[in-house]
């Protein structure tokens, strides 16, 4: 595992395999995979499997605003990972990390600066 690995596991904190967060959503892995390949979802292989952030979910359903997000984010040229650094790195002036703040149902301002970010 690279040193950016660890930085950026210590900043997502949980991760689910694709089988994990098929579970609560109630749709098959390979539903998780297509997700990722539409922009819905991100994710990177961890431990050997394709994994992605527990912060993601929000019971049984994605967090609200978040395939929305992540296409501004990957519209702007981010790599997946640049694009998980940024929605999981504190911001004092959210406060909090964007995707605390999407959890919070405040996620107009953080598409506000994702979409300021792509032009």
């Amino acid at each position: 595992m690279t040193q950016s690995d660890r930085e950026l596991d210590e900043l997502v904190g949980e991760w689910l395999t694709l089988r994990e967060a098929a579970r609560p959503l109630g749709v098959s892995p390979n539903r998780i995979k297509t997700y990722i390949r539409e922009n819905r979802l991100m994710g990177v292989v961890r431990a050997g499997e394709l994994s992605i952030p527990a912060a993601f979910l929000d019971g049984d359903d994605l967090v609200k605003g978040l395939p929305g997000t992540i296409v501004l984010l990957t519209d702007a040229g981010f790599s997946t990972e640049e694009a998980l650094r940024w929605l999981f790195t504190p911001d004092d002036t959210l406060p909090g990390t964007p995707i605390q703040a999407m959890r919070e149902n405040r996620g107009t301002e953080v598409r506000r600066r994702a979409q300021s970010m792509a032009f």
